[in-house]
């Protein structure tokens, strides 16, 4: 019983990349800015519903780089950025709220669809791209309680270009709330579980750093 309630690296994995997305999404917020290797993982995992594994959503295990070390951070209190923390916790609790809207689900679903053919047409990284992410983000899950706040730089955030870039990273962290969910990931899990969940993600990043040389 307590196993299965227990964290394990995929429940891990899916936890790094909810706290990678929120963590781009305030580093757009303040800077205008953001790893955008980061935001290219996080952005392709929006697509990849029908993966094999955890890790594929992501690519690889370094798809999850930049959450790893945020995810380690937060769960060290000297090194806590409670915004983030806060954008985490409500995207959880954002994702609940969605899977009781088949409605929604279905138009999420297919605002994912006519994104991956501009994709297609386009590329990964285009503004087209990141554009139609984050007007999927705005029709659905912007509708829903409750709101993810992203505080930051008043001037930034009136930028359309940096406003899209956070939606559509929003869009990228109910993907891995969604998958935290799949995974049999729970939120009370996580906060109870935060001693094994750092241990298991310095074991991922040192991979990581391992793999790369």
């Amino acid at each position: 019983m307590f196993e299965a309630f227990a964290m394990n690296e995929e429940r891990v994995l899916a936890v790094a990349g909810l706290f990678q997305a929120t963590a781009l999404a305030q580093q757009l917020a303040n800077e205008g800015r953001c790893d955008e290797q980061a935001l290219e993982a996080s952005l392709k995992s929006v697509f990849r519903i029908d993966a094999p594994s955890v890790v594929g959503v992501y690519g690889n295990v370094s798809g999850v780089r930049l959450g790893l070390r945020t995810l380690i951070a937060q769960l060290d209190e000297n090194g806590r950025d409670m915004a983030v923390t806060r954008m985490a916790v409500t995207v959880m609790r954002l994702e609940r709220s969605l899977s009781s809207r088949h409605e929604l689900l279905d138009q999420l679903q297919q605002g994912i669809v006519a994104a991956q053919r501009q994709v297609d047409h386009f590329g990964q990284d285009s503004p087209q791209v990141i554009s139609r992410l984050a007007a999927v983000y705005s029709s659905t899950l912007s509708t829903l309680k409750p709101r993810v706040m992203v505080t930051g730089n008043p001037q930034l955030l009136q930028q359309e270009t940096v406003v899209e870039k956070v939606r559509a990273s929003l869009l990228a962290a109910v993907r891995s709330a969604v998958l935290w969910r799949q995974v049999g990931g729970r939120q009370w899990q996580f906060l109870l579980n935060r001693r094994q969940c750092s241990m298991l993600a310095r074991g991922l990043l040192t991979g990581t750093t391992l793999d790369n040389g």
